[in-house]
């Protein structure tokens, strides 16, 4: 099975400890579990802002003094 060897500060090792403790998993669980968690992290935000973007006209309409001022390009800003 592969494996992967990181390295970690001193500080940065005790971060990871009190997080694994806290979260009641054991050291390498805590780790190998990590990247999986960003992984459905990423895939439900994804999910959801695509959601949120399909219905924007929906809650535009049921809530029009909600509605932001005009929306701008990404990346763009005000002049």
């Amino acid at each position: 099975m592969p494996s992967l060897n990181i390295s970690f500060t001193e500080e940065e090792m005790d971060a990871v400890r009190a997080a694994a403790l806290a979260d009641g998993k054991s050291l390498k669980q805590y780790v190998h579990d990590l990247p999986l968690r960003e992984l459905h992290r990423r895939q439900f935000v994804r999910y959801a802002v695509a959601w949120g973007e399909q219905h924007q006209s929906e809650f535009d309409g049921a809530f029009p003094d909600e509605t932001p001022p005009a929306r701008h390009e990404r990346g763009v800003e005000a002049a």
